[in-house]
């Protein structure tokens, strides 16, 4: 579900080590949007050379790169924008904790993302954002997933004021889409939550712990990535370097309160699993005290009868085999239809022990 990937320990900071890759490498997909208020253009990327001449111009230029499968094409972005050697080893190295840092040409910004698969896991990935006056990089671990489409649309529509904008402004619109998709995240995992919590109330079971578990381990991952996220926004907010103008700080201020709604509901969910686990053991003991309160009250039926028949049981003779009388020597014995009597007295005892019983609200 959530992915890292750690250097090599030991080895030399700023520089990429190969990790192993389980069959070929996959070239990284690599989408360029230019645009203006007047102009768009779109188009696929093959060859990172390419991406030397859209630096410096005066248009905004996006480059989005899906895929980490190759690091010499990583290598080859750092030398075509001049990155610096440590923010490539924190893309590479992906798992970074969001992060904002500032370098004299643009600035780095580390964001975790959260979408559900088509099978409803919650999944997450890195993205690294390059940040400088034209131009906005962003690279992603997969390609098969984001959540930059709405987006993308935006600017392909020309809708709101993304196309009048710079590039610090795109930068908010990725990172509130970010933020934004953890909502239906959440909003998925409070209503597992509260449908497991009416399952525990009805017939707790093991496989409900498991997922209690596993709901508490998605909410623990996900406090780790919006804390630090609500840092990154605020660390723009309070950007000295130039790259965040005013205009887009208004917007961050809307962001920022989106993350801080985040903390709520992921603190609120986390106390809601820590209540629910205390729900469980309650309901199980309640259960165990049941069976228990029915099998006492079984007991306590089948005591004086267990004491009648083991009176019955030590069979005593009324007389000695030459026919002498032995008074106080069970006479009953001998009774006709003696064993119905006993069996019809310890059905009267039984009855009248759950009549009692129930008088006593004891069932």
């Amino acid at each position: 579900m959530f992915k890292t990937r750690h250097s090599v320990p030991g080895s030399s900071p700023s520089v990429l080590v190969p990790r192993p890759i389980d069959g070929p490498v996959i070239r990284p997909k690599i989408q360029l949007i230019e645009y203006d208020k007047d102009h768009f253009d779109e188009r696929e990327i093959t060859d990172l050379a390419e991406l030397g001449p859209h630096l410096n111009q005066r248009n905004v230029s996006w480059i989005n790169i899906d895929g980490l499968g190759d690091m010499e094409a990583l290598k080859t972005l750092g030398e075509q924008f001049n990155l610096h050697p440590l923010a490539l080893e924190d893309v590479w190295n992906t798992g970074q904790r969001p992060k904002t840092e500032v370098f004299p040409e643009y600035l780095f910004i580390v964001a975790q993302m959260v979408y559900q698969d088509k099978k409803s896991n919650i999944c997450g990935e890195q993205v690294s954002m390059f940040l400088g006056k034209n131009f906005l990089i962003t690279v992603q671990e997969e390609a098969e997933y984001d959540v930059f489409n709405p987006v993308r649309e935006r600017i392909r529509a020309g809708l709101g004021s993304i196309r009048k904008s710079r590039t610090d402004y795109l930068a908010y619109a990725l990172l509130d889409s970010i933020i934004d998709h953890y909502y239906p995240v959440l909003e998925e995992l409070g209503t597992a939550i509260e449908e497991l919590e009416d399952d525990l109330l009805k017939s707790p079971s093991r496989e409900m712990v498991l997922m209690l578990h596993e709901y508490k381990r998605n909410l623990t991952q996900l406090r780790r990535f919006v804390w630090p996220l609500r840092d990154v926004v605020n660390s723009l907010l309070h950007d000295s370097s130039g790259y965040i103008t005013s205009p887009t700080k208004v917007f961050l201020r809307d962001c920022y309160d989106h993350t801080v709604q985040l903390m709520d509901l992921v603190e609120s969910y986390k106390e809601i699993t820590a209540g629910l686990m205390e729900l469980y053991h309650s309901s199980v003991g309640l259960r165990t005290n049941e069976v228990m309160r029915v099998l006492t009250v079984i007991t306590s039926i089948f005591i004086p009868l267990t004491f009648i028949v083991g009176v019955y049981g030590m069979n005593f003779a009324p007389e000695t085999p030459s026919g002498e009388k032995l008074p106080l020597n069970m006479p009953e014995l001998y009774l006709p239809h003696g064993y119905i009597g006993v069996m019809l007295i310890m059905a009267l005892i039984a009855v009248v022990q759950l009549i009692v019983f129930k008088k006593m609200k004891w069932l």
